[in-house]
């Protein structure tokens, strides 16, 4: 840790910018003790490894044993001097004997009080749940940034997320979605945005790198995120996927497969309207495949041109299907509520702009023309050809 206390109560913040020297006269005259258990702790001033405060060796404090890696102190430290030097009033490790939590930073911004977590490691969700809520519960707003060593990158433009990534999911003013995180090695800001997944694990984004010195407070908390998309890289990836996952199909996907086969459809025949990108694809953990053909299936294909759909008939099946857990949900700890369903509106509102269906008030579509199987694979590469040409513009701005 970075921060003690001396004996009359004095802190020392290793945040700030002190010479090995001073340490070393300050660790001859003082006694340190850790603000949150209170007991002595000893200030390591080695060459190797960045000044921090450590318990003694059979220590009871909880934070001892979260054993802080040079990493996570080193961005802490840098994250402490960046608030700093935008002269914003901040306090590095600041305890609250109020709620006994104890985040990274504490931070007032345009009156708004903060506490920033730069995460490092793998927590349990319901420590991170709990913790998130506690701050909420408090009047602070958390801002859970990961360390840069959690971004696996698989491709360009393409990222491989567990749901531990997604705890630290933020909104913009505008509504578009971001994860922050951070490397202290190259002192960047590494933004992920325009996160379209396609898979439980996989997702299209657009990121975004800043050196530390180049980015503000207020552009961290609301940045600009441009979300677009290459049609021509998601339909080959969503065609990789699936062929991949009908080969080694999980109980889930084996279900799915059945039921397809069930309704004398073919995975790879599907209609080109059949697992498309939409802004709010991350809501849904299952892939947009199976739940846009479980919508296909449910409400879609029994409905012929000029019938009306509603969307309490549609949600009323979408929510049957996560009843069944055939379509698995996404939890983000930082949002108070999720509307969940909102994915499929957005679904439904490109079908409207692919001329599939027509809106009639709020809740009340139209079926304009129905989605078109394909009997081959060359008429298949037809029928995506010409959708492609025809709608790349609706398509790639999601």
């Amino acid at each position: 840790m970075l921060t003690a206390h001396t004996k009359i109560g004095t802190k020392v913040c290793l945040g700030y910018e002190y010479k090995k020297e001073t340490l070393l006269y300050l660790r001859n005259k003082e006694d340190f003790f850790c603000p949150v258990c209170g007991e002595q702790v000893t200030l390591k001033l080695g060459d190797r490894r960045i000044f921090h405060f450590a318990h003694k060796r059979g220590s009871t404090c909880r934070d001892f044993y979260e054993n802080e890696s040079i990493y996570h102190m080193e961005g802490k430290r840098q994250l402490f001097q960046w608030l700093v030097n935008q002269k914003i009033s901040a306090e590095l490790e600041f305890y609250d004997k109020e709620i006994q939590q104890r985040p990274d930073i504490m931070f007032l911004y345009n009156g708004k009080r903060y506490a920033l977590e730069y995460q490092c490691s793998t927590i349990p969700e319901k420590i991170f749940i709990k913790r998130t809520k506690t701050y909420f519960q408090n009047g602070y707003i958390p801002i859970w940034i990961i360390g840069s060593n959690h971004i696996k990158q698989k491709m360009r433009n393409v990222l491989s997320f567990s749901n531990f990534h997604f705890f630290f999911l933020r909104k913009t003013s505008d509504g578009s979605f971001y994860i922050p995180s951070y490397c202290p090695e190259k002192r960047l800001f590494h933004l992920v945005g325009s996160i379209i997944s396609y898979s439980v694990k996989n997702a299209f984004v657009q990121s975004s790198n800043f050196e530390i010195e180049n980015i503000s407070v207020r552009e961290l908390l609301d940045p600009k995120i441009v979300n677009q998309i290459s049609v021509d890289h998601w339909s080959t990836e969503i065609e990789k996927f699936n062929f991949y996952w009908s080969l080694h199909p999980g109980p889930r996907e084996n279900s799915f497969l059945h039921e397809v086969y069930n309704q004398n459809l073919n995975l790879f025949l599907l209609p080109p309207e059949i697992g498309l990108p939409v802004r709010h694809s991350i809501f849904i953990e299952t892939s947009p495949t199976i739940w846009q053909t479980y919508l296909y299936i449910d409400v879609l294909s029994k409905k012929n041109p000029k019938e009306l759909i509603s969307l309490k008939e549609i949600e009323i099946n979408f929510k049957k299907r996560i009843n069944r857990k055939e379509i698995i949900l996404r939890n983000f700890p930082q949002f108070y509520e999720v509307n969940h369903f909102i994915a499929v509106l957005d679904y439904l509102l490109l079908l409207v702009k692919l001329g599939i269906l027509s809106r009639k008030g709020e809740t009340l579509f139209e079926i304009q023309r129905n989605l078109t199987k394909s009997l081959t694979n060359r008429k298949k590469e037809e029928n995506k050809l010409f959708f492609k040409q025809k709608y790349h513009h609706i398509l790639s701005k999601i």
